[in-house]
């Protein structure tokens, strides 16, 4: 429950722990090549969320580029630079914090990219992804912290998606649908 509102949170605390968690998925396994995590943290100030929910983002993009990059070894062109996983984060100003997690993964083509955010929608095959996780993930950066989440990829050199948050939620961030307290038709 303490998850389920604002607080003033350490986001590297929140990407350490969903690493943390996805460990296993990083490791070498069975004759496959690990994957490589670069953390490039800034120094970052506590940041106003909702911390269950940035760390589904979290867990959403970090899952996302697992699959791609164990797609790619899968193929059978060689590896070569070793599949890695590139977080970092930085003050962008006063106001906004920035997340970007990159991978060197194959990449995502344009007609794909521009549907990624869309429900249900999935590269993965049948019964393997419900196509949910970039959605949900959408909305809990845009609708629910007024923030940003978007994508950069070119076939063949990888994908960045870049998360973008306010540092302080504004009040009107905070109230829900129950909240008619700044309803002028509720006096």
């Amino acid at each position: 429950m303490d998850e389920a509102e604002f607080k003033r949170v350490d986001l590297h605390q929140g990407l350490d722990s969903t690493l943390l968690i996805l460990q296993n998925r990083l490791k070498e396994q069975a004759g496959q090549v690990g994957i490589e995590v670069v953390k490039k943290y800034s120094d970052l100030p506590f940041v106003e969320c909702y911390a269950g929910q940035m760390n589904q983002v979290f867990m959403n993009i970090l899952s996302n580029a697992i699959d791609a990059l164990n797609e790619k070894k899968n193929e059978a062109e060689p590896i070569s630079p070793k599949p890695t996983i590139k977080i970092q984060t930085e003050v962008i100003n006063s106001s906004y914090v920035a997340i970007r997690i990159a991978d060197n993964g194959s990449g995502i083509p344009e007609y794909i990219r521009h549907k990624l955010f869309d429900p249900f929608f999935t590269t993965k095959p049948i019964g393997k992804g419900t196509g949910l996780g970039l959605s949900i993930s959408y909305q809990i950066v845009v609708e629910k912290h007024g923030g940003q989440l978007e994508c950069y990829s070119q076939k063949g050199f990888g994908t960045e998606f870049v998360i973008q948050i306010p540092i302080q939620q504004q009040s009107h961030c905070k109230r829900t649908k129950y909240d008619t307290s700044l309803d002028p038709s509720s006096h």
